[in-house]
Order: C-alpha cells, then sequence, then structure tokens
C-alpha cells in the first residue's frame, strides 16, 4: 500500500506521493535536493507535517522528509537538525537548565519549522532566541550559515522562507539562557495556571508543565484518538493591517501593533464573532470537517474527510468572516496543489 499526505500530516489528509525520500542527515538531504533539482523533478521538502495540507490530487514528484535526530548542546547554544521533534527539543533544553524556548512547548512539528513560521506562543517567539540557521540554497547549489538578520523577521509569522521553496532550512541554532527559572511570564493564563502574578518567574519544569496543559485543555497537544487534535493547529492566520484601514465593523476585534504602522488583529474573534462557534460544522455539509470543541483557530478532520472537504469549509469560514468584517482570512499553514 502506498503512503500518501493523510499517512504524514497531522491534519491526516492528502492523495498520493510520487516518490517519498526520507533524510536521515544534512548532507544525505542535500544529496536528494541536488539529485531531484538536476532531474527537474517537482520537490516538496517537509517535516513533521504540521502545518501542510496537501490536495487530493497528492505530489507528482519527489517529496523529501526531514528525518535528522542531530542535537548538539554547546554552553548556552542549542543547535539542532530540522528533522529533530521540535517539543523534544524544547524539553531537552528544560532538562539542561537552558531558559528561553519552555513558553513553546508542546507545539507539534520538527525544528526546521521553527524559523519559517517564526513559531511563537504565550509571549515568545523563535526569532526572540534564534541566533543562526544552515540553509540549503536551491538556485545556487550552496550551503549557507545565516544569522538572525537574514531570515526577515518581522511582520506576524513572517520569514524570507515562507511561501518559497528557495531554500530549505537544515539546522537550526538557538540563544538560551542558563538558569532554572523562565523569564517574566505575560501571558496572563500560564501566570493564573503557575499561581503567580503576570509579569513573575517560574521554575522551567513549571512553566513547561503548565504550557502543555494549556495547550491540551485546548485540544492543540496531537493525539490520534482525539479528532479535534488532527488538525494543523491555527489554520487561519492573524490579518494584519495598516492603521487606519481597519474596517468600522471590525472596531471592536482585539488587536495587538505589529511592525509600525500596523495593526494585527485577532482571527478567533472575527471567526467566532461571525457566527462560527467552537465546534462549528458538524452539522455542516458532510460533517467530516469542523472547527475543534475548544479553538475557533483549529480547522479539524472529524474522520474520512477529504482536502476538498477541508478547503470547502475553510472557504464557507472566510466568506462568513468577511461578509461580516469585510476582511479576509488567509491560511497560515502551507496548502499544496489545493486552495480555498
Amino acid at each position: 500500500m502506498s503512503i500518501t499526505f493523510a499517512d504524514l500530516t497531522t491534519m491526516r489528509v492528502g492523495g498520493p506521493i510520487g516518490r517519498l525520500h526520507v533524510a536521515t542527515a544534512a548532507e544525505h538531504a542535500v544529496e536528494l535536493f541536488r539529485d531531484a533539482d538536476g532531474a527537474g523533478e517537482p520537490l516538496l521538502v517537509m517535516g513533521g507535517g504540521s502545518n501542510l495540507v496537501v490536495g487530493d490530487v497528492g505530489w507528482d514528484g519527489t517529496v523529501v522528509r526531514m528525518a535528522s535526530d542531530t542535537v548538539e548542546v554547546d554552553g548556552t547554544t542549542i543547535t539542532a537538525a530540522a528533522g529533530v521533534e521540535w517539543d523534544r527539543l524544547v524539553a531537552l533544553a528544560v532538562e539542561q537548565g537552558l531558559a528561553g524556548i519552555e513558553l513553546l512547548s508542546g507545539i507539534p512539528g520538527s525544528v526546521g519549522g521553527t524559523p519559517v513560521q517564526n513559531v511563537g506562543a504565550y509571549g515568545t517567539e523563535t526569532s526572540d532566541v534564534l541566533e543562526a540557521v544552515t540553509v540549503y540554497d536551491r538556485e545556487t547549489g550552496a550551503v549557507e550559515r545565516w544569522g538572525r538578520d537574514r531570515c526577515g523577521f518581522g511582520s506576524h509569522r513572517m520569514s524570507v522562507f515562507k511561501r518559497s521553496d528557495r531554500w530549505a532550512v537544515l539546522d537550526v541554532t538557538y540563544r538560551l539562557r542558563r538558569g532554572e527559572q523562565s523569564g517574566p511570564i505575560k501571558d496572563p493564563v500560564i501566570a493564573e495556571r503557575l499561581g503567580i502574578e503576570k509579569g513573575g518567574t517560574a521554575a522551567l519544569a513549571d512553566v513547561r508543565a503548565a504550557v502543555v496543559a494549556q495547550r491540551r485543555s485546548k485540544k492543540m497537544v496531537l493525539d490520534a484518538d482525539d479528532h479535534d487534535t488532527w488538525s494543523v493547529g491555527s489554520f487561519f492566520i492573524n490579518p494584519v493591517m495598516p492603521d487606519g484601514e481597519i474596517p468600522a465593523a471590525a472596531a471592536e476585534c482585539p488587536s495587538k501593533p505589529d511592525v509600525p504602522g500596523k495593526t494585527k488583529l485577532h482571527a478567533a474573534w472575527l471567526i467566532q464573532h461571525a457566527g462560527f462557534n467552537p465546534g462549528y460544522g458538524l452539522d455542516w455539509g458532510n460533517g467530516t470537517v469542523a472547527l475543534s470543541s475548544r479553538h475557533t483557530l483549529a480547522v479539524t478532520n472529524r474522520g474520512g474527510a477529504t482536502t476538498a472537504d477541508v478547503m470547502k469549509f475553510a472557504a464557507h469560514i472566510r466568506d462568513g468572516v468577511a461578509a461580516k468584517y469585510q476582511i479576509r482570512l488567509n491560511p497560515e499553514c502551507d496548502l499544496i496543489n489545493c486552495s480555498y
């Protein structure tokens, strides 16, 4: 039986794979990239499949799945191969008494995806701790070592890697801080779970436990037996709009400053206030796709969904929000051979 993207992604949808290769080391990955590009083969690079939705037609080309598992700790820096499971790295940092990424506990996916998405949660982002990234440039065939400034971080969840297939991440180096206590906890929900005031600190292990518990309560920790977690996490990205151009209808939407001159709006608020409550969708369409019962940003596969079902449902949510607020919601995940 051939492997499909439904077997390799956290949403568990997607069609057949032309040729699947598993890269167990950076050198192996580069060799596979060069072979595919040299042969003129369409190439798709993936990690844990936690931010990827592929069409029912699949991918008629080469897929390289990053699965290298090398981690090196040097003082207060950790360098991890792209294929390392992200939460495994966070657990290791906590065990080693290295602070800086404990608030990013429980996030699915692999290390290679963190600079692409500028992964963040509860007041911490990858860009806060990233020191360097090793990339393969498919245009030049060169392996390069980049500092943080070349990654193009800035606006919400953006980087030079996002929506581009030119560069493949091989490894990432994070600069952390030696200590048993976290930095200031900015998120009130996590602070409450820890029993501390907002802005206080706590033991790294306690922060990690609180974050995982909070994510689990929101169905954001993967569980093969729980369809509420069969998703890509946040399907829709928080919209960023120029100051002064936010529609009057969305004036009450919670917001935060983004890059100078722009404001980030709360997509979950827009979705829920447009009439789509947690769990919405079970009685819509064929019932195979719905919002998570705990998290309105998560579009979930309730079992038996196709990518076409997911796209139809996502478009329904997008159109409902646009009709009420004149704001278009775009995907945070990567859509390959599909759209809505």
